[in-house]
């Protein structure tokens, strides 16, 4: 890239998660959405993980949100990025997920996307730290992180879905929240 020549984010919006929104849910159910997250769920846990996403964006900000993402220009959902609070070796921090569409990735969108989330984390305080938990054979997901700024903690063991632990990179960004400052991998 030249001197002159600056990237541009890709052009995206996040919308908080609603009622209107189950049909991509239903959608990053696919397989080529889920092989790393332990394969597609039934439609109850659809349903149920639905019902929770929108009572996410209905709460408080410091409670977590759950979004779709949104190409600007074409007003197309290219998919979803969210964060909820958890407990990290016994602090509080933010979890973050995010999925795009096959049928738009390549397009630095997942990166705008989690760049984008951690904006509205911070936005929201309440905790310190945001962490992603990508598969460590996941190499896109991993390489997304990387991309967003995020800094790696190093592995962990994940549960995921409950029931199903999965070996996981434990990447994590700083949102300004309460907390003493200290990275999980200077821990």
């Amino acid at each position: 890239m030249s001197d002159t020549t600056r990237e541009v984010p890709p052009p995206i919006r996040l919308e908080a998660w609603s009622d209107r929104d189950l049909g991509l849910l239903r959608r990053k159910n696919a397989p080529e959405m889920t092989d790393h997250l332990g394969g597609p769920e039934p439609e109850e846990k659809v349903l149920s993980r639905h019902d929770r996403y929108t009572a996410m964006s209905a709460g408080p900000a410091t409670e977590g949100r759950m979004f779709k993402v949104v190409l600007d220009g074409t007003g197309e959902t290219v998919g979803s990025v969210g964060y909820w609070p958890r407990i990290e070796q016994g602090e509080p921090v933010y979890e973050t997920g995010y999925g795009i569409l096959p049928e738009f990735r390549g397009r630095g969108l997942a990166v705008a996307a989690l760049r984008a989330v951690v904006a509205e984390a911070r936005a929201a305080g309440g905790r310190r730290e945001l962490h992603a938990y990508p598969s460590v054979g996941h190499a896109a997901s991993n390489a997304t992180c990387r991309a967003a700024g995020f800094a790696l903690a190093g592995e962990v063991e994940f549960e995921y879905p409950p029931g199903t632990w999965i070996r996981s990179n434990d990447w994590w960004t700083d949102v300004g929240g309460p907390g003493d400052g200290v990275s999980p991998a200077a821990s």
